[in-house]
């Protein structure tokens, strides 16, 4: 089992800056993906960046304003948000994943005003 917990969340003005933390424990030598999805009110849950095992990291398109770090030693995974815009307000959800299952965490309510 693996447990995540999100932070770092809030409301932003257009162009500002968050950086979100995703502190992983239990089993999380398990874990060969480690990243973030994110779901808008009415849409579908969507990866905006996943770290692997490997080290390797993948991006989706529309974030190329983001930026995934990883601290083995605090077993955390950084979300580092700059040049926001109004269409990247959503839930973000830290995403774990071992060779049986997917783990979530609570999610932290990104907010970006125009």
């Amino acid at each position: 089992q693996v447990y995540l917990v999100e932070s770092g969340g809030g409301l932003v003005q257009a162009g500002g800056s968050l950086r979100l933390s995703c502190v992983a424990s239990g089993n999380i030598f398990s874990i060969n993906k480690l990243g973030w999805y994110r779901q808008a009110p009415g849409k579908q849950r969507e990866l905006v960046a996943e770290i692997s095992s490997d080290g390797s990291t993948h991006y989706a398109d529309s974030v190329n304003r983001f930026t995934l770090s990883r601290d083995n030693a605090k077993n955390t995974v950084y979300l580092q948000m700059d040049s926001l815009k109004p269409e990247d307000t959503a839930v973000y959800y830290c995403h774990a994943e071992d060779v049986a299952k997917r783990y979530w965490g609570q999610g932290t309510q990104v907010t970006v005003s125009s």
